[in-house]
């Protein structure tokens, strides 16, 4: 197993000031009764949502839907991404026998028809959390099972034991984000490697032929235009379908600041520059997220 080394991101060494949204940014915040009260089911079960964590701006539109993307693997991340508000921890603790549960329990209750699992990165576990994972997958599928599954893992630090563990429990789509460009990644992803992110989405395709392989990416973190062209004609390399692009949204004072709010007109020719490619479906687009709206991603792909 190919084990990264601790390195401490480079974050502001000061908080920094969030830039003010364009006009195609601001979206209203949740507050409808359906959001209110799949907040307090979540709450009850004791449940994490990367809605929340990750302070999607989607996060009204997709609750009031009644869809929800959840985040096992307990709420605290042994990494510290540049990018990410999750809370980070060395130690985080040991992992609740009754999540997996838990999850299929609320993704019953909601009567899903695609159930998106993700989770917070767990160096701290020999096995990355993948058996915990794949539990999950396992408990959702015996409580739903016509939906369709969709996971979005971490790397397991390159551990394709681990990535063969989540994927023999048969999930629809897998989903593995690379976040950004090669040269970004000691400032945006400093404890992962680009090639490892591209060798696992390989390997999942490889191993689980029929499971649909997805990938995103965040921008407006100072990337260029060829810089993202070679991301996806790398993800297209490694044989995967669905690509996400959105725009970078500083979640905390503490993060990495925006270098650029992208137009909509430079997303929509990423999309056709990724459709030009091959794949399946490029989502691209200011307020696009990996697990955003993702029923409709499978349906179309």
């Amino acid at each position: 197993m190919n084990v990264l080394p601790r390195v401490i991101p480079l974050l502001p060494a000061t908080a920094q000031p969030r830039a003010p949204k364009p006009e195609w940014l601001k979206v209203r915040a949740p507050g409808s009764p359906s959001y209110l009260r799949l907040k307090s089911l979540m709450r009850d079960l004791q449940l994490n949502t990367v809605c929340e964590e990750a302070r999607c701006p989607n996060l009204a539109e997709c609750w009031a839907h009644g869809t929800a993307t959840f985040m096992i693997l307990g709420n605290l991340s042994t990494r510290g991404c540049g990018f990410c508000s999750v809370p980070k921890s060395r130690h985080p603790g040991a992992l609740d026998p009754d999540e997996p549960g838990h999850v299929a329990r609320m993704a019953s209750a909601m009567q899903l028809k695609h159930v998106v699992i993700t989770s917070v990165n767990r160096d701290d576990l020999e096995d990355g959390g993948s058996e915990h994972f794949a539990a999950t997958i396992r408990e959702v599928r015996a409580a739903l099972p016509e939906a369709r599954v969709e996971i979005l893992t971490p790397d397991f630090q390159g551990d394709l034991a681990a990535v063969a563990r989540v994927l023999d429990a048969g999930p629809d789509i897998f989903n593995h984000n690379m976040e950004t460009v090669p040269r970004l990644y000691r400032r945006v992803r400093p404890q992962a490697d680009y090639r490892q992110s591209l060798a696992v989405l390989k390997f999942a395709k490889q191993h689980r032929p029929g499971a649909l392989t997805k990938s995103g990416a965040m921008l407006g973190l100072g990337e260029t235009v060829e810089e993202v062209h070679q991301l996806m004609r790398d993800l297209r390399k490694a044989d995967v379908d669905v690509v996400t692009l959105g725009q970078y949204l500083q979640p905390t004072r503490r993060n990495l600041p925006v270098s650029e709010f992208i137009p909509p007109a430079q997303f929509d020719a990423y999309r056709d520059f990724g459709l030009s490619l091959g794949f399946k479906m490029v989502f691209s687009g200011p307020l696009v997220r990996s697990s955003y709206r993702a029923d409709k991603v499978a349906e179309q792909a």
